[in-house]
């Protein structure tokens, strides 16, 4: 069922997003002259590669740099790439991914090799499934460029304040997956287009009905500032971790 409603709504998306993909891929091209696509090496499900597509938003051979983490400001963001980051409109060219199976719609994000190398035995648990273009941990740090905005160091900051909760929102996922709860996820992602605010609400309800811990549902629904913490499997997270399963 996951895998028939991925290939058809990728399908049907690339079919009407057509004429938008076309638009976006030529402003990208006016605006340097370099190709308008660029293909991420990511890690697949079962620990294997791929090449995920998505418009290319800094300069030309920006990942040299050795950076993986970018934040709102970032020099390698070109301005219309600025501008395709905040809308979300990156990641439209990954519906390929998901239509050939190496995607699915909803997913942990998909991670180059360095981080994945990151993981505890927790952790790893995320690459049962398929990377998706959206899940729980997107929704929340759909904001991930203004929280490391002004970092001198974004990897690590990206380390300390963000891993560990998109890794448990993660996990949490894949403990409580089913086909509707996905319908769920993307409605909720389509919502934050709309109106982050209410999306957060939804998200709060959906965390709740899966059993997140009452840490994990402030974090996720942003009502205090986030603070560093250990990810799953480590230390004082692994007794917890265990516990939920």
């Amino acid at each position: 069922m996951k895998r028939a409603t991925d290939c058809l709504v990728a399908f049907l998306a690339l079919v009407l997003l057509a004429p938008v993909l076309a638009v976006v891929a030529v402003a990208i091209w006016l605006g340097d002259g370099k190709n308008p696509l660029f293909l991420a090496r990511r890690v697949a499900r079962g620990g294997g590669e791929f090449r995920m597509v998505k418009f290319r938003t800094m300069i030309l051979d920006a990942w040299k740099s050795g950076v993986n983490s970018t934040a709102v400001g970032d020099a390698r963001i070109t301005r219309i790439g600025s501008w395709l980051r905040k809308n979300k409109l990156d990641e439209l060219p990954q519906l390929w991914n998901v239509l050939v199976g190496d995607m699915s719609l909803v997913g942990p994000r998909p991670q180059v090799r360095t981080e994945v190398e990151l993981y505890t035995e927790e952790e790893a648990r995320m690459l049962a499934v398929r990377p998706g273009i959206t899940d729980l941990a997107s929704i929340v740090f759909a904001d991930e460029g203004e929280i490391l905005a002004g970092s001198t160091d974004p990897d690590l900051d990206y380390q300390w304040m963000i891993r560990p909760w998109k890794s448990r929102l993660i996990l949490l996922y894949l403990e409580n997956q089913s086909w509707t709860r996905d319908l769920h996820i993307v409605g909720i992602t389509l919502l934050a287009a709309l109106s982050r605010r209410r999306a957060l609400r939804a998200l709060a309800l959906l965390l709740e009905a899966c059993g997140a811990s009452e840490k994990l549902q402030v974090v996720a629904t942003r009502q205090v500032p986030l603070e560093p913490a250990l990810p799953p499997g480590v230390g004082i997270f692994q007794k917890e971790a265990r516990a939920n399963g």
